[in-house]
C-alpha cells in the first residue's frame, strides 16, 4: 500500500519556464527507473510554478527518491532555472484510489 509521499514546489526564473517544463518531462525517465517510486507526477501550477508529487510504499522508497538521479539533476539545476530552492514537503499518504486505468 500507499503509505507516503513528497510534494516539490519550485518557481522558475523569469525567461526559464519552458526550460523547467522540459527537465520536468525528462524527468519521467528517471522516474520510470525508480522501483521504489510507483507514483511519479510532473505538474505545472500556474505559468510559473511547477511541482512534482511522488508516492512511496515505505520510507525506503522515500529516501532512495531523494537521494536519486532525480533529486541530484534537480539540485544541480537549481541555480540555473529556480529562483529559489525547492520546497519540499513530507506527506502520510490517508487514502488512495487507483481504478488501474491510468
Amino acid at each position: 500500500m500507499i503509505k507516503l509521499a513528497l510534494f516539490a514546489r519550485f518557481e522558475a526564473k523569469p525567461g526559464k519556464e519552458n526550460d523547467v517544463a522540459a527537465f520536468l518531462q525528462t524527468g519521467l525517465q528517471l522516474a520510470n527507473q525508480e522501483a521504489g517510486t510507483p507514483i511519479w507526477f510532473a505538474l505545472r501550477l500556474s505559468p510559473s510554478v511547477f511541482g512534482v508529487f511522488d508516492a512511496f510504499h515505505d520510507e525506503a522508497g522515500r529516501q532512495a527518491h531523494l537521494t536519486g538521479e532525480i533529486a541530484k539533476a534537480l539540485m544541480a539545476s537549481a541555480d540555473t532555472l529556480f529562483v529559489g530552492p525547492p520546497t519540499i514537503d513530507r506527506i502520510d499518504v490517508l487514502g488512495l484510489k487507483n481504478d488501474g486505468s491510468v
